[in-house]
């Protein structure tokens, strides 16, 4: 049986759940309106210096809500859509990670962006921070 895949075009737009505590934290970046629908990867200093880290196939789709098929347990990079959020009356664009281990991580637009912002997650607390204006814009590229 063939299974359609259907378009959500209101994915990530809503409230996210953040599972933190013990050594997990979670990271949530304030975007320029200009990257909107833009993927944002991360990935921990260590893996980037070690060259170690796996990075997805370009074909290779997340829905961009927490409950996406597989764990990023096993090498592979996170990344997440830059999506606009209803926040006290006005539209907000953000990059929400959810569940990091704790430690300092690299920040780059998909798929190969320079690295634009590193930030420290602590476990058991939600990191604020905001991307540089790069070119005016937000866009590094």
């Amino acid at each position: 049986m063939e299974t359609a895949l259907e378009d959500n075009s209101h994915a990530g737009q809503g409230p996210v759940l953040l599972d933190i505590g013990g050594d997990i934290g979670a990271l949530i970046v304030t975007m320029p309106a200009a990257l909107a629908g833009q993927e944002i990867e991360i990935r921990p200093v260590a893996a980037a210096s070690s060259g170690s880290e796996h990075r997805h196939e370009p074909e290779h789709r997340h829905d961009h809500s927490h409950e996406h098929g597989h764990s990023h347990e096993h090498g592979h990079l996170i990344h997440v859509g830059v999506v606009g959020r209803p926040i006290a009356g006005e539209l907000v664009h953000s990059a929400v990670f959810a569940e990091l281990s704790e430690g300092r991580y690299e920040l780059y637009v998909r798929p190969d962006g320079p690295v634009t912002l590193t930030e420290t997650v602590r476990g058991g607390e939600v990191t604020l921070a905001d991307w540089p204006l790069v070119d005016g814009a937000g866009w590094a590229g």
